[in-house]
């Protein structure tokens, strides 16, 4: 190679020395006082030929491990913690509330063609009153059924009249009213289907009657909540 060849090359390796070197030393009129990396005009760390980030001399593990370009720069000198927090554990599902259904006869808790509460209905009802406390209580629903003896329009108010009986009672037992809903379906939902079918006469005094329409004269109490 001539001497002139030879002159140009190194002339020309000069000036890419000295347009990195000034390219480097505007980078680092530009870093904030909290990096401890060189920030190009972009705001972007600079990097090395070799893939590694330039330093300032403020570098120390411990300024890198605060400074946001730490863990893509020095990730294996930096404590695991800082560039692997824990993942925060998943809340559990609240849960759901869920019911009970207890069925009691309507016998058991009244007299035929009654609304008044009998002794053994007390009972049954001092059970649904322990078991509500057995668990977060979100609502109670009391549902009244009668047999079809009877017209419609007085069957409905005979069940209106029994769930508000339930519902009275287990307010005494000191749950609160406004948790207790109630609703009289009168005879609208019978259980014998057609059982009891061509029995004689439709009447209270039909005692066979009336026996076997027994499954129709019931309380429906669900207890709602979580345990």
């Amino acid at each position: 190679m001539n001497k002139t060849a030879r002159n140009s090359i190194m002339a020309v390796l000069a000036v890419a020395a000295v347009g990195f070197g000034a390219s480097l030393a505007q980078a680092q009129t530009s870093i904030p006082l909290d990096r401890v990396y060189v920030i190009d005009q972009r705001g972007e760390v600079v990097i090395s030929g070799n893939g590694l980030c330039w330093r300032t001399g403020f570098w120390t593990p411990a300024a890198a491990a605060n400074d946001p370009a730490g863990c893509k720069c020095d990730k294996d000198l930096l404590p695991k913690e800082v560039c692997e927090p824990p993942v925060a554990k998943a809340t559990p599902p609240a849960a759901k509330p869920s019911g009970d259904k207890i069925t009691i006869a309507a016998d058991a808790l009244f007299d035929f063609d009654k609304a008044t509460l009998r002794p053994e209905g007390k009972k049954r009802l001092d059970e649904v009153a322990a078991k509500s406390k057995e668990i977060k209580l979100e609502v109670i629903i009391a549902v009244g059924h009668t047999d079809r003896i009877g017209s419609d329009a007085y069957n409905l108010k005979l069940s209106d009249r029994r769930a508000a009986s339930v519902k009275q009672y287990l307010v005494s037992k000191g749950i609160d009213a406004n948790r207790i809903y109630t609703e009289g379906k009168g005879e609208r939902n019978p259980v014998t289907g057609d059982k009891c079918k061509n029995m004689g006469p439709e009447t209270g005094k039909n005692k066979k009657l009336v026996e076997c329409l027994q499954p129709d004269r019931r309380v429906d109490i669900e207890l709602i909540g979580t345990k």
